[in-house]
């Protein structure tokens, strides 16, 4: 019985963990935030700071994660990411 008990909960462990994914909001460049950015982390992430970042902050923030990070975003959609985030998530 115990051993039935402890399998059941393990099967269920990750329904327990799971969280609900974030929905960004949908604007112009929403798909190119999701595509590029949640490569390497949540999405979490730009609500979370996005108190403290605004155009500048974010311009900074995703050119940090190309140069020194080495994420594969180019040019055009780097700015296009970054007027996104500063629109709708601008500190």
């Amino acid at each position: 019985m115990f051993r039935s008990l402890a399998l059941l909960l393990l099967a269920a462990a990750p329904a327990f963990g799971a969280e609900p994914e974030l929905a960004l909001k949908p604007a112009a460049g929403h798909e190119l935030v999701e595509n590029n950015c949640q490569i390497c982390h949540s999405l979490d992430y730009i609500p979370m700071n996005s108190p403290f970042l605004a155009q500048k902050g974010w311009d900074a923030e995703v050119h940090k994660m190309i140069k020194a990070y080495g994420a594969p975003v180019d040019d055009k959609d780097a700015q296009a990411i970054i007027d996104y985030l500063a629109k709708n998530y601008g500190g």
